[in-house]
């Protein structure tokens, strides 16, 4: 079944590169906070997007849990936009919005220890190897399809115990942004030099984060929305809010699809949305002596890919990265300016204080367990799950595509 599901929807990618070349319009392109005059900077443009990391099907790579699936065809299509996300939030914050790939293969180190983090292995720290399993602490078996918000949450997850980013991963709850949350989230945590454990502090600095006051220890912010925007379809009357996400400079796209098509959104033009396809099979790439990674087929060379808006599934995830402090206040203020002032129906709220119906607010933390892996960069999921009272089975199909 994987296998013809891979055949067939490479066949479709091939068809669809003949119709997505760029249109001839004078309407702005934007992409993940930039915008483009297609006419006059195309070349510009196609250099952007070749520039984001971009994560496929996969096959012929260790099979996952050691006796599980060796390839994600067929199934892992959220998974693998859940890696471009993340990737592309690292991205920013190690290299820079305004960095773009190389090629002939020139690129800083940082670069390559991003890469290193998404190969299809099982001590690479956001691998399909560790989300799959991850994932069985949402309730979803190896192999089954992820929608996104059961992707945000294994983000959030994995991201404890990636010691080299350190990074916050914020997920929403319930539509709405609470500010509180994340300033405790950001700033209830003492390191310890030592181990690289946190111990929560329990402080609530909210007051500081809006009202002047400078607070050290900021950690670059993973923010994400899961939202449903409709029943069955999309309801039109969000549809100019979730355009004006793409403009925002903390922009990390959108994740979701069309039903049973996960896709990454990167941006829109007109009343099309532009995304990067996980659609293609590709073979699991290896690291060469010295670490060195042919990196060739994680760039997309194509003309990108584009849906009527209209076509999009109601259930995404919108994605930001704040990398300061400032970044986040900037983000607070576009939010209310341009989508909760503006929106007769809020695509989702942002609020300054816990709600007080809500159950209390508890910063994750991750379990004492020894890390593996080169640089320290991922902990053995099995040891965690064992922790978490959790085992890992495969399904027994491989395909179950539910939005969730």
């Amino acid at each position: 079944m994987d296998t013809f599901l891979a055949k067939y929807e490479n066949q479709i990618n091939v068809f669809s590169e003949l119709l997505d070349e760029l249109p001839d319009t004078e309407e702005p392109l934007w992409i993940l906070g930039q915008r483009y005059d297609v006419r006059a900077e195309k070349s510009e443009l196609l250099s952007d997007v070749r520039s984001r990391l971009w994560f496929t099907y996969r096959k012929k790579f260790s099979p996952i849990g050691g006796t599980g699936p060796s390839s994600d065809a067929g199934w892992g299509c959220m998974l693998r936009c859940g890696q471009m996300i993340l990737a592309q939030a690292l991205v920013c914050w190690h290299l820079g919005r305004e960095w773009r790939w190389d090629k002939d293969g020139r690129h800083p180190e940082e670069y390559r220890r991003i890469l290193h983090c998404f190969l299809d292995k099982k001590d690479s720290c956001y691998s399909i190897h560790q989300m799959a399993q991850m994932g069985v602490g949402e309730g979803k078996l190896v192999g089954e399809w992820y929608g996104p918000n059961t992707i945000a949450q294994v983000l959030k997850k994995l991201a404890l115990f990636d010691d080299w980013n350190s990074l916050a991963v914020y997920v929403s709850m319930d539509n709405t942004v609470v500010i509180e949350d994340i300033s405790e989230f950001h700033f209830s945590f003492s390191e310890f030099q030592s181990t690289g454990l946190y111990t929560c502090t329990a402080v609530n600095r909210v007051s500081t984060l809006h009202h002047g006051g400078g607070l050290p220890g900021w950690k670059p912010l993973l923010l994400i929305i899961p939202l449903r925007m409709g029943i069955n379809h999309i309801n039109p009357v969000y549809i100019e809010a979730l355009k004006e996400c793409f403009k925002m400079p903390q922009s990390l796209g959108v994740l979701g699809g069309k039903p049973n098509l996960a896709y990454y959104f990167i941006g829109f033009i007109g009343e099309e949305l532009i995304y990067l396809d996980p659609h293609t099979t590709q073979l699991a790439v290896e690291s060469e002596a010295g670490g060195a990674v042919d990196d060739q087929s994680y760039h997309c060379n194509r003309s990108p890919h584009r849906m009527k808006v209209t076509s999009l599934d109601p259930s995404v995830a919108l994605g930001f990265f704040c990398k300061t402090e400032e970044d986040f206040d900037s983000w607070c203020g576009l939010v209310q300016q341009e989508i909760l002032r503006k929106s007769r129906l809020r695509m989702f709220e942002l609020v300054e204080k816990h709600p007080p119906h809500w159950p209390p607010f508890v910063p994750p933390t991750k379990p004492e367990v020894h890390t593996t892996g080169a640089g320290r960069c991922c902990t053995d999921l099995q040891t965690v799950l064992r922790l978490l009272g959790c085992s890992i089975r495969n399904h027994p199909r491989g395909v179950r595509k539910t939005m969730v």
